[in-house]
């Protein structure tokens, strides 16, 4: 994902409990495809459009939540934008945390309550 152009949304991430039965709804309704891909209950979709994943819920190293879809916007530097939200009557919900091998990731607010996440993706081999 190295190559996500700075301040474009450039993933979606599904959080589930049940990662077979996601599948297969997803499969049958969308015809969306998956692939296992890094931890244990990570899967890419390939949805015929912008990049995404099926995930298994989880406490660390960077918590899911479930009941919504969790999109990412792609950035130049977490911690710059982080403090750009803040200042424009966001908040850092959750600080900077760094995927080895994947991105440094923060989850946000914007100034209405809507959550999402800021990505600075590691190049290949980081």
């Amino acid at each position: 994902m190295a190559d996500a152009a700075p301040n474009t949304l450039s993933h979606f991430a599904i959080n589930v409990h049940d990662t077979d039965r996601a599948m297969g709804f997803y499969q049958a309704v969308f015809g969306w495809t998956f692939h296992a891909w890094g931890p244990p209950g990570f899967f890419m979709i390939d949805s015929g459009g912008i990049r995404g994943s099926l995930q298994q819920a989880q406490t660390e190293p960077f918590p899911t939540l479930t009941g919504n879809f969790e999109c990412t916007i792609a950035v130049d530097d977490v911690d710059r934008v982080s403090a750009l939200i803040v200042a424009n009557g966001g908040e850092v919900t959750l600080p900077k945390v760094t995927i080895p091998g994947i991105a440094d990731i923060a989850r946000v607010k914007d100034c209405e309550g809507n959550t999402f996440s800021l990505a600075r993706y590691h190049s290949p081999g980081a």
